[in-house]
Protein backbone atom coordinates (compact mmCIF):
# COMPACT_ATOMS: atom_id res chain seq x y z
CA UNK A 1 0.00 0.00 0.00
CA UNK A 2 1.14 3.34 -0.66
CA UNK A 3 0.95 6.31 2.23
CA UNK A 4 1.78 9.75 1.66
CA UNK A 5 -0.20 13.04 2.60
CA UNK A 6 -1.08 16.60 0.84
CA UNK A 7 -2.19 19.96 1.74
CA UNK A 8 -5.06 21.98 0.44
CA UNK A 9 -5.36 25.47 1.06
CA UNK A 10 -7.76 27.77 2.30
CA UNK A 11 -9.12 30.73 0.40
CA UNK A 12 -10.52 33.67 3.37
CA UNK A 13 -9.74 33.62 6.71
CA UNK A 14 -11.50 29.92 8.08
CA UNK A 15 -11.34 31.11 11.84
CA UNK A 16 -14.64 29.01 12.11
CA UNK A 17 -12.89 26.03 10.43
CA UNK A 18 -10.98 24.19 13.84
CA UNK A 19 -8.45 22.11 11.07
CA UNK A 20 -7.45 25.01 9.51
CA UNK A 21 -4.14 25.95 10.54
CA UNK A 22 -1.67 27.50 9.28
CA UNK A 23 1.85 24.89 8.83
CA UNK A 24 3.86 23.49 5.86
CA UNK A 25 2.72 24.45 2.86
CA UNK A 26 2.67 21.96 -0.11
CA UNK A 27 1.31 24.23 -2.42
CA UNK A 28 3.25 27.04 -1.71
CA UNK A 29 0.80 29.19 0.00
CA UNK A 30 1.79 29.51 3.79
CA UNK A 31 -0.01 32.82 4.17
CA UNK A 32 -3.06 30.44 4.31
CA UNK A 33 -4.48 28.06 6.43
CA UNK A 34 -5.03 25.10 5.33
CA UNK A 35 -5.77 21.31 6.16
CA UNK A 36 -3.54 17.86 5.58
CA UNK A 37 -5.16 15.07 3.89
CA UNK A 38 -3.43 11.24 4.71
CA UNK A 39 -4.66 8.92 1.65
CA UNK A 40 -3.48 5.03 1.63
CA UNK A 41 -4.11 3.70 -2.03
CA UNK A 42 -3.41 -0.10 -3.54
CA UNK A 43 -0.37 -0.16 -5.89
CA UNK A 44 -3.01 -0.35 -8.75
CA UNK A 45 -4.35 3.47 -7.61
CA UNK A 46 -7.75 2.28 -5.97
CA UNK A 47 -7.54 4.68 -3.04
CA UNK A 48 -8.54 2.79 0.53
CA UNK A 49 -8.66 5.19 2.92
CA UNK A 50 -8.37 8.85 3.40
CA UNK A 51 -8.56 11.10 6.43
CA UNK A 52 -8.59 15.15 6.76
CA UNK A 53 -6.16 16.46 9.49
CA UNK A 54 -5.55 20.01 11.21
CA UNK A 55 -3.34 21.97 8.89
CA UNK A 56 -0.65 21.79 11.52
CA UNK A 57 -0.29 18.28 12.03
CA UNK A 58 3.32 16.86 11.97
CA UNK A 59 4.17 13.86 8.99
CA UNK A 60 5.51 11.78 11.41
CA UNK A 61 3.10 11.53 13.77
CA UNK A 62 -0.04 10.24 11.71
CA UNK A 63 1.85 7.17 10.82
CA UNK A 64 0.19 5.05 13.62
CA UNK A 65 -3.27 5.65 13.75
CA UNK A 66 -3.39 4.93 10.18
CA UNK A 67 -1.73 1.61 10.53
CA UNK A 68 -4.32 0.48 13.16
CA UNK A 69 -7.29 2.21 10.90
CA UNK A 70 -5.97 -0.34 8.59
CA UNK A 71 -5.94 -3.00 10.27
CA UNK A 72 -9.31 -2.80 12.71
CA UNK A 73 -11.35 -2.23 9.50
CA UNK A 74 -9.21 -5.00 7.04
CA UNK A 75 -7.91 -7.00 9.85
CA UNK A 76 -4.24 -8.00 9.93
CA UNK A 77 -2.59 -9.15 6.68
CA UNK A 78 0.78 -9.02 4.76
CA UNK A 79 0.62 -5.54 3.72
CA UNK A 80 3.48 -3.71 2.62
CA UNK A 81 3.73 0.09 3.62
CA UNK A 82 5.88 2.28 0.79
CA UNK A 83 6.65 5.65 1.79
CA UNK A 84 8.33 8.53 1.54
CA UNK A 85 11.52 9.61 3.77
CA UNK A 86 9.46 12.16 5.82
CA UNK A 87 6.62 10.35 7.64
CA UNK A 88 8.17 7.53 9.58
CA UNK A 89 10.39 7.66 12.59
CA UNK A 90 12.79 5.57 14.05
CA UNK A 91 10.71 4.68 16.72
CA UNK A 92 7.35 3.93 14.26
CA UNK A 93 9.83 1.81 12.04
CA UNK A 94 11.26 -0.14 15.59
CA UNK A 95 7.46 -0.81 16.69
CA UNK A 96 6.59 -2.27 12.83
CA UNK A 97 9.61 -4.50 12.85
CA UNK A 98 8.73 -5.87 16.43
CA UNK A 99 4.66 -6.27 15.41
CA UNK A 100 3.94 -10.13 15.67
CA UNK A 101 2.99 -10.42 13.21
CA UNK A 102 5.30 -8.03 11.34
CA UNK A 103 4.13 -4.70 9.17
CA UNK A 104 6.79 -4.44 6.21
CA UNK A 105 7.78 -1.57 5.05
CA UNK A 106 9.85 0.40 2.39
CA UNK A 107 10.70 3.59 2.66
CA UNK A 108 12.89 6.38 1.40
CA UNK A 109 16.14 7.79 3.53
CA UNK A 110 17.24 11.14 3.34
CA UNK A 111 19.71 11.75 0.49
CA UNK A 112 22.48 13.01 3.21
CA UNK A 113 22.42 8.77 4.55
CA UNK A 114 23.62 7.58 1.24
CA UNK A 115 26.98 9.45 1.80
CA UNK A 116 27.28 8.51 5.76
CA UNK A 117 26.90 4.91 4.75
CA UNK A 118 29.02 4.82 1.61
CA UNK A 119 31.93 2.89 3.35
CA UNK A 120 29.38 -0.27 3.64
CA UNK A 121 28.42 -0.30 -0.16
CA UNK A 122 30.99 1.43 -2.16
CA UNK A 123 33.18 -1.49 -2.02
CA UNK A 124 30.21 -4.06 -3.32
CA UNK A 125 29.60 -4.68 -7.36
CA UNK A 126 26.70 -3.43 -8.57
CA UNK A 127 23.95 -5.31 -10.14
CA UNK A 128 21.83 -3.97 -13.00
CA UNK A 129 18.36 -4.40 -12.77
CA UNK A 130 17.05 -2.17 -15.84
CA UNK A 131 19.23 -0.15 -18.71
CA UNK A 132 19.69 3.10 -16.71
CA UNK A 133 19.03 1.59 -12.96
CA UNK A 134 21.73 -0.01 -11.06
CA UNK A 135 21.42 -1.21 -7.49
CA UNK A 136 23.59 -2.18 -4.35
CA UNK A 137 22.13 -4.10 -1.25
CA UNK A 138 23.72 -4.66 2.72
CA UNK A 139 22.19 -5.48 5.76
CA UNK A 140 22.38 -3.70 8.76
CA UNK A 141 20.46 -4.93 12.32
CA UNK A 142 17.74 -6.58 11.30
CA UNK A 143 17.07 -4.53 8.35
CA UNK A 144 17.64 -4.49 4.41
CA UNK A 145 19.65 -1.52 2.78
CA UNK A 146 19.01 -0.87 -1.35
CA UNK A 147 21.38 1.55 -3.08
CA UNK A 148 19.86 2.69 -6.27
CA UNK A 149 21.44 4.46 -8.79
CA UNK A 150 19.61 6.10 -11.79
CA UNK A 151 21.53 7.25 -14.37
CA UNK A 152 19.09 9.05 -15.90
CA UNK A 153 18.05 10.60 -12.70
CA UNK A 154 22.01 11.55 -12.20
CA UNK A 155 22.21 13.42 -15.62
CA UNK A 156 19.43 15.55 -14.51
CA UNK A 157 20.00 16.29 -11.20
CA UNK A 158 23.45 17.36 -12.66
CA UNK A 159 21.86 19.34 -15.37
CA UNK A 160 19.44 21.11 -12.88
CA UNK A 161 22.16 22.04 -10.58
CA UNK A 162 24.82 23.29 -13.33
CA UNK A 163 22.13 25.29 -14.75
CA UNK A 164 21.68 27.20 -11.12
CA UNK A 165 24.94 27.58 -10.82
CA UNK A 166 25.87 28.92 -14.19
CA UNK A 167 23.01 31.51 -13.44
CA UNK A 168 24.37 32.56 -10.30
CA UNK A 169 27.88 32.78 -11.35
CA UNK A 170 26.81 35.00 -14.32
CA UNK A 171 24.79 36.91 -11.98
CA UNK A 172 27.91 37.12 -9.47
CA UNK A 173 30.43 38.54 -11.94
CA UNK A 174 27.84 41.20 -12.82
CA UNK A 175 27.93 42.11 -8.96
CA UNK A 176 30.78 43.07 -8.98
CA UNK A 177 30.51 46.29 -10.90
CA UNK A 178 28.28 47.49 -7.98
CA UNK A 179 29.09 50.57 -6.33
CA UNK A 180 26.59 50.21 -2.94
CA UNK A 181 27.52 47.52 -0.20
CA UNK A 182 23.85 47.74 0.82
CA UNK A 183 22.39 47.10 -3.38
CA UNK A 184 24.93 44.40 -3.43
CA UNK A 185 23.90 42.67 -0.15
CA UNK A 186 20.07 42.77 -1.31
CA UNK A 187 20.52 41.47 -5.32
CA UNK A 188 23.38 39.05 -3.79
CA UNK A 189 20.51 37.92 -1.48
CA UNK A 190 18.26 37.58 -4.25
CA UNK A 191 20.60 35.28 -6.30
CA UNK A 192 21.25 32.84 -3.79
CA UNK A 193 17.74 32.45 -3.37
CA UNK A 194 17.12 31.69 -7.31
CA UNK A 195 20.03 29.10 -7.17
CA UNK A 196 18.91 27.56 -4.07
CA UNK A 197 21.50 24.42 -2.28
CA UNK A 198 23.48 25.42 -5.19
CA UNK A 199 24.49 28.53 -3.85
CA UNK A 200 26.51 27.13 -0.76
CA UNK A 201 29.02 25.32 -3.59
CA UNK A 202 30.21 29.15 -4.55
CA UNK A 203 32.72 31.07 -1.66
CA UNK A 204 32.06 34.74 -0.94
CA UNK A 205 33.78 36.92 0.10
CA UNK A 206 32.39 40.44 0.94
CA UNK A 207 33.26 44.14 1.16
CA UNK A 208 33.85 45.18 4.61
CA UNK A 209 31.27 47.44 6.17
CA UNK A 210 31.79 51.13 7.28
CA UNK A 211 33.08 51.25 11.40
CA UNK A 212 29.83 51.95 13.21
CA UNK A 213 30.45 55.10 14.32
CA UNK A 214 31.67 56.21 10.82
CA UNK A 215 28.56 58.07 8.69
CA UNK A 216 28.56 56.61 5.47
CA UNK A 217 28.45 59.49 2.16
CA UNK A 218 26.02 58.69 -0.66
CA UNK A 219 28.81 59.48 -3.00
CA UNK A 220 31.21 56.66 -1.63
CA UNK A 221 31.61 53.57 -3.69
CA UNK A 222 33.55 50.63 -3.12
CA UNK A 223 36.76 50.15 -3.78
CA UNK A 224 37.48 47.53 -7.07
CA UNK A 225 38.18 44.07 -5.43
CA UNK A 226 36.63 44.59 -2.57
CA UNK A 227 33.66 41.60 -3.71
CA UNK A 228 34.89 38.49 -4.88
CA UNK A 229 33.89 34.53 -5.35
CA UNK A 230 35.58 31.54 -5.84
CA UNK A 231 33.62 28.14 -7.26
CA UNK A 232 34.10 25.32 -4.48
CA UNK A 233 35.43 22.73 -7.27
CA UNK A 234 35.95 19.93 -5.05
CA UNK A 235 32.58 20.01 -3.44
CA UNK A 236 31.00 20.48 -6.54
CA UNK A 237 32.37 16.63 -7.69
CA UNK A 238 31.66 15.40 -4.54
CA UNK A 239 28.14 16.75 -5.06
CA UNK A 240 27.94 15.01 -8.34
CA UNK A 241 29.04 11.78 -6.83
CA UNK A 242 25.98 11.61 -5.34
CA UNK A 243 23.63 12.46 -7.93
CA UNK A 244 20.44 9.99 -8.93
CA UNK A 245 21.19 7.50 -6.20
CA UNK A 246 18.72 6.44 -3.59
CA UNK A 247 19.02 4.38 -0.56
CA UNK A 248 16.10 2.50 0.42
CA UNK A 249 15.55 0.85 3.65
CA UNK A 250 12.82 -2.56 4.70
CA UNK A 251 12.31 -5.52 6.60
CA UNK A 252 11.49 -7.11 3.85
CA UNK A 253 14.56 -9.34 3.92
CA UNK A 254 13.93 -12.06 1.21
CA UNK A 255 12.75 -10.01 -1.84
CA UNK A 256 14.87 -9.14 -4.64
CA UNK A 257 16.26 -5.71 -5.09
CA UNK A 258 14.57 -5.26 -8.64
CA UNK A 259 11.45 -5.69 -7.13
CA UNK A 260 11.98 -3.28 -4.11
CA UNK A 261 12.79 -0.85 -6.13
CA UNK A 262 9.75 -1.10 -8.58
CA UNK A 263 7.93 -0.75 -5.56
CA UNK A 264 9.20 2.34 -4.82
CA UNK A 265 8.61 3.96 -7.79
CA UNK A 266 5.18 3.00 -6.90
CA UNK A 267 4.94 6.36 -4.79
CA UNK A 268 5.63 8.44 -8.32
CA UNK A 269 1.28 7.00 -8.96
CA UNK A 270 0.22 8.49 -5.45
CA UNK A 271 2.06 11.75 -6.26
CA UNK A 272 0.29 11.63 -9.66
CA UNK A 273 -3.25 11.05 -7.32
CA UNK A 274 -2.88 14.02 -5.43
CA UNK A 275 -1.77 16.22 -9.04
CA UNK A 276 -5.23 14.77 -10.26
CA UNK A 277 -6.87 15.50 -6.73
CA UNK A 278 -5.43 19.54 -6.75
CA UNK A 279 -5.95 20.10 -10.57
CA UNK A 280 -9.02 17.81 -12.57
CA UNK A 281 -11.11 17.34 -9.95
CA UNK A 282 -10.88 21.01 -7.85
CA UNK A 283 -10.02 19.94 -4.02
CA UNK A 284 -7.97 23.22 -4.03
CA UNK A 285 -8.66 26.14 -3.02
CA UNK A 286 -10.96 25.81 -0.68
CA UNK A 287 -14.03 28.43 -0.60
CA UNK A 288 -16.25 26.89 2.27
CA UNK A 289 -16.31 28.71 5.39
CA UNK A 290 -17.90 25.87 7.76
CA UNK A 291 -16.26 22.65 8.58
CA UNK A 292 -19.11 19.88 7.68
CA UNK A 293 -19.25 21.79 3.84
CA UNK A 294 -15.27 21.44 4.16
CA UNK A 295 -15.14 17.36 4.68
CA UNK A 296 -17.91 17.51 2.73
CA UNK A 297 -16.21 18.99 -0.56
CA UNK A 298 -13.14 16.21 0.40
CA UNK A 299 -15.40 14.32 0.09
CA UNK A 300 -16.49 14.56 -3.20
CA UNK A 301 -13.26 14.87 -4.77
CA UNK A 302 -12.77 11.44 -3.28
CA UNK A 303 -15.51 9.78 -4.39
CA UNK A 304 -14.92 11.80 -7.71
CA UNK A 305 -11.33 9.97 -7.78
CA UNK A 306 -12.86 6.56 -7.06
CA UNK A 307 -14.92 6.91 -10.41
CA UNK A 308 -12.00 8.24 -12.47
CA UNK A 309 -9.35 5.51 -11.51
CA UNK A 310 -11.93 2.72 -12.20
CA UNK A 311 -12.42 4.38 -15.97
CA UNK A 312 -8.37 4.71 -16.12
CA UNK A 313 -8.28 0.66 -15.56
CA UNK A 314 -11.13 0.24 -17.85
CA UNK A 315 -8.99 2.66 -20.63
CA UNK A 316 -6.07 0.63 -20.04
CA UNK A 317 -7.50 -2.90 -20.65
CA UNK A 318 -9.85 -1.54 -23.90
CA UNK A 319 -8.37 1.69 -24.80
CA UNK A 320 -4.25 2.06 -23.93
CA UNK A 321 -3.02 5.35 -24.35
CA UNK A 322 -6.40 7.65 -23.52
CA UNK A 323 -6.75 9.53 -20.43
CA UNK A 324 -9.54 9.91 -18.44
CA UNK A 325 -9.37 13.60 -19.07
CA UNK A 326 -8.91 12.40 -22.55
CA UNK A 327 -12.21 10.74 -22.33
CA UNK A 328 -14.52 13.04 -20.58
CA UNK A 329 -13.62 15.76 -22.71
CA UNK A 330 -14.28 13.85 -25.79
CA UNK A 331 -17.82 12.77 -23.98
CA UNK A 332 -18.53 16.14 -23.08
CA UNK A 333 -20.19 17.17 -26.37
CA UNK A 334 -22.94 14.66 -25.26
CA UNK A 335 -25.95 16.63 -23.75
CA UNK A 336 -29.21 16.09 -22.49
CA UNK A 337 -32.11 18.47 -23.20
CA UNK A 338 -36.45 18.93 -22.19
CA UNK A 339 -38.28 19.56 -25.22
CA UNK A 340 -41.58 20.63 -23.81
CA UNK A 341 -44.24 21.00 -25.73
CA UNK A 342 -48.00 22.32 -25.02
CA UNK A 343 -50.89 20.31 -25.52
CA UNK A 344 -55.34 21.07 -26.09
CA UNK A 345 -55.71 20.31 -22.81
CA UNK A 346 -53.58 22.53 -21.05
CA UNK A 347 -51.08 19.75 -19.91
CA UNK A 348 -47.23 19.65 -21.26
CA UNK A 349 -45.69 17.07 -23.43
CA UNK A 350 -41.97 16.79 -22.21
CA UNK A 351 -39.42 14.95 -24.26
CA UNK A 352 -36.34 14.19 -23.13
CA UNK A 353 -33.48 13.73 -25.34
CA UNK A 354 -30.21 13.51 -26.06
CA UNK A 355 -27.77 14.91 -28.22
CA UNK A 356 -26.24 12.71 -31.23
CA UNK A 357 -23.03 11.09 -30.64
CA UNK A 358 -20.14 12.59 -32.79
CA UNK A 359 -17.78 10.11 -34.96
CA UNK A 360 -15.75 10.79 -32.36
CA UNK A 361 -17.38 9.44 -29.72
CA UNK A 362 -19.09 6.77 -31.65
CA UNK A 363 -15.89 5.08 -31.61
CA UNK A 364 -14.64 5.78 -27.83
CA UNK A 365 -18.11 4.42 -27.32
CA UNK A 366 -17.12 1.54 -29.72
CA UNK A 367 -13.24 0.94 -27.93
CA UNK A 368 -15.22 0.72 -24.29
CA UNK A 369 -17.86 -1.55 -25.35
CA UNK A 370 -20.60 0.65 -24.42
CA UNK A 371 -23.28 2.41 -25.94
CA UNK A 372 -26.08 5.15 -25.06
CA UNK A 373 -29.39 3.97 -24.36
CA UNK A 374 -32.14 4.28 -26.22
CA UNK A 375 -33.78 7.83 -25.77
CA UNK A 376 -36.90 7.83 -22.56
CA UNK A 377 -40.62 7.69 -23.72
CA UNK A 378 -42.02 10.92 -23.57
CA UNK A 379 -43.98 12.22 -20.64
CA UNK A 380 -47.10 14.32 -19.68
CA UNK A 381 -46.98 17.59 -16.97
CA UNK A 382 -49.80 19.09 -15.36
CA UNK A 383 -48.88 22.24 -14.74
CA UNK A 384 -44.64 21.28 -15.65
CA UNK A 385 -45.57 18.63 -12.75
CA UNK A 386 -43.47 15.19 -14.35
CA UNK A 387 -45.36 12.30 -14.58
CA UNK A 388 -44.76 8.99 -15.93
Amino acid sequence: MLYDLTSTYFEGQAEEIPKAQFGHSRDHRSDCRQVIIALIITREGFPLAYEVMPGNTSDRTTLQEFIAKIQTQYGTAERIWIMDRGIPTEQVLAEMRAAKPPVYYLVGTPRARVRHTREKWESLPWQKIKDSVEVKLFREAEELYVVAKSAGRQEKEMAMRRKRLARLLWTLRGLRRESSRDRLLLRLGAAKSKAGRAASLVELNLPAAAPSGQKKKKSEKLPAGSFTFRLKKEELKEAELYDGHYLLRSNLSDKEPEWLWKLYILLVEIEAVFKSFKNDLGLRPIYHSVQPRVEAHIFVCFLAYCLQVTLRQRLNALAPGLTPRAVLETMAGVQMLDLELPTSDGRWLVMSRYTQPEKAVELLLGRLQMKLPEQPPPRLSAQRKLTS
